[in-house]
């Protein structure tokens, strides 16, 4: 009995350091210039059993089931935080991407590795499926913070949400071929359909179902408010999943519903999913960095052989996908670039590449090593120099504005105000204007004003300043009117 508890205690432990040092390097990363991922990585190979051996873990199945949880709340925080105005206009070039450029991409990639593996047709397709999506999880992380123009970051962002269930389709069609020796075209093409159409109605059903649940259930604590849309992503994933249709896709359908209504608790639904998102991140890539063994992946065949299919799918499969899906559609041949480059691989290969592990398949445990060498290069090399890309190639926007908060100080149906939390940026209509000349609605009081990190308590004489964070208690019936006043800017006058 004290060995249990021992041993547990010294998990827990375990988990508890791991979790300080990874919230660290994330700290750091930045720093660095080294996404964090990256350093999650090396953290899970550092301490596993081919490392100093703190950890010893070699159960595929379980990294594989802790990978696609993390992947579904990883893939629902960055539906929350999607705006689907600046979705909309990309939709068509991210849907291209996601499933024309996947297929295209994992096309070129198979004829390479047949050719350089020397394996079958069937095994390059294999390959070349696991890697030919770009990684929800590599891209929210490295383009969260950095003012990339809006256009480009939004098409990204909305192909790594979309693109992973044809990645997981593809991956999981080829294994069964290469297991049965047979081929059903058209079953699989129907599978297709049935796999993105019934995610995506499920996850639209679920989203708005959740919406209405969120602002209708009046909870004693707004602490259950999350944990209550958390359970919807987990709902909405496993139910798509038991029938046979895209579970990844209808989470991220479901979450870009959720986050585009007005919610109850929504600034603390939004903060908890980040930090949950954030521990997922954490723990996804410890796990999939114990899965490796240090001295197979330093081996000189899998380096060479991996610099290899990685340079060609940087600077060739990635481009050509790229440059030929989005044809028409209104980007210039320096956005193609910078989508091109933009092409992470992440958590998602890596996580597909324990199928041909568990399914026992010849060659899985050279495409799994190889696999995670290229993950590592392109989080490396690509995630490190995306921001020096843009910069390069004058794709960079404005900074990025603080979005206004709801600090919700007591439960729905208690109150009938809240206060905003709102940071005033140079284009803000209202600053240079002295509150009492502003024309806020009369339920409406600035409460207090941060400015350089010193409180100030307002007058009607306080001029409002840049950077300035206001907060403001406005009753529930004034609160549409003053987002629309403080909306407005300099160059628009008008509400928008």
């Amino acid at each position: 009995m004290f060995e249990t508890i021992s041993s547990n205690d010294y998990f827990i432990l375990l988990a508890a350091l791991l979790l300080i040092t990874g919230v660290l390097a994330a700290k750091f990363s930045s720093r660095f210039g080294v996404p964090a991922l990256v350093l999650f990585i090396l953290l899970g190979m550092a301490v596993g059993s081919d490392g100093i051996g703190f950890i010893h873990f070699e159960n595929t199945k379980i990294a594989q089931l802790l990978g696609i949880f993390a992947l579904v709340i990883i893939l629902f925080e960055g539906g929350l935080q999607t705006k689907w105005q600046t979705v909309k206009p990309v939709l068509l070039p991210s849907i291209s991407l996601a499933t024309l450029g996947v297929c295209l991409t994992s096309c070129i990639i198979a004829v390479f590795a047949k050719f350089i593996l020397g394996v079958s047709w069937l095994e390059g397709m294999l390959f070349g499926a696991i890697v030919g999506s770009t990684d929800a999880a590599a891209v929210f992380a490295v383009l969260k913070g950095h003012n990339i123009r809006e256009r480009l970051g939004a098409t990204l962002e909305a192909e790594s949400g979309a693109n992973d269930p044809m990645a997981v389709f593809l991956t999981l069609s080829f294994i069964q071929l290469i297991i049965t020796e047979s081929t059903h075209v058209l079953l699989m093409l129907l599978s297709f359909v049935w796999q993105m159409g019934a995610g995506l109605i499920i996850g639209l059903t679920l989203g708005k179902l959740a919406s209405i649940a969120i602002n209708r259930i009046n909870l004693d604590s707004s602490g259950l408010y999350p944990v209550f849309t958390v359970a919807f992503a987990l709902l909405t994933y496993s139910l798509t999943a038991l029938i046979g249709a895209s579970g990844l896709l209808a989470v991220y359908i479901c979450a870009l519903v959720i986050g585009n209504h007005d919610l109850t608790y929504k600034h603390s639904i939004f903060r908890f999913n980040e930090g949950f998102a954030w521990i997922m991140q954490i723990s996804m890539f410890v796990i999939l960095g114990l899965l490796v063994y240090p001295s197979q992946l330093l081996d000189g065949k899998i380096i060479v052989i991996g610099l290899l299919i990685s340079t060609i799918l940087i600077f060739i499969a990635r481009p050509i996908a790229v440059f030929l899906t989005t044809w028409g559609m209104k980007f210039d041949w320096r956005e193609r670039v910078f989508l091109s480059w933009a092409g992470l691989r992440g958590a998602v290969p890596i996580v597909l590449a324990t199928f041909p592990l568990i399914a026992g398949l010849e060659n899985s445990q050279l495409f799994f090593n190889l696999i995670f060498f290229i993950v590592l290069t392109s989080t490396l090399i690509q995630g490190s120099s995306i921001h020096f890309f843009a910069k390069i190639l004058s794709l960079t926007g404005p900074k990025k504005v603080t979005p206004m908060h709801t600090l919700e100080l007591i439960s729905i149906g208690k109150a009938n105000a809240e206060i905003i939390e709102y940071e005033v940026n140079e284009e803000t209509a209202i600053v240079g204007q002295q509150l009492k000349d502003i024309s806020f609605p009369k339920d409406v009081l600035i409460n207090v004003i941060i400015r350089d990190g010193e409180l100030i308590t307002p007058t009607g004489e306080t001029k409002i300043e840049i950077e300035d964070t206001l907060y403001i208690l406005v009753s529930r019936k004034s609160e549409q009117e003053l987002k629309n006043l403080l909306h407005r800017t300099n160059q628009l006058p008008s509400a928008h």
